[in-house]
């Protein structure tokens, strides 16, 4: 499955004592789980919260930021959350989200 980047380097690998655990779908293995159920109410909420760790939720969030400016959703429309829903099955449990046709990735300073 894939992330968006070759490589992944989790921060914060340690799992709290007494922490809900989860098998990671992005990671492979057993890491800390979610607080709460992410879209309480829609199915993939419960998938999200039964099989992705925070780490991995961490990374999400930062791709759904890029996908949002990139195609300029706006999150008040059915279709525009709908859309961030498909992509983010995908990140989890898919082939991986897709980037956007003109995504271009910042620079590096160097």
């Amino acid at each position: 499955m894939g992330c968006g980047s070759g490589s992944i380097n989790p921060i914060n690998v340690q799992i709290r004592p007494g922490a809900r655990k989860v098998f990671c779908v992005k990671f492979q293995r057993e890491m800390e789980g979610l607080d709460e159920v992410p879209f309480e109410g829609h199915p993939l909420g419960q998938k999200i919260f039964d099989n992705v760790s925070k780490e991995a939720w961490k990374m999400w969030v930062e791709h759904m930021k890029m996908i949002m400016n990139e195609y300029r959703l706006n999150l008040g429309t059915p279709e525009a959350q709908e859309f961030l829903i498909k992509q983010m099955d995908e990140y989890f449990f898919g082939e991986g989200a897709a980037l956007p046709p003109d995504y271009v990735p910042p620079r590096t300073k160097q």
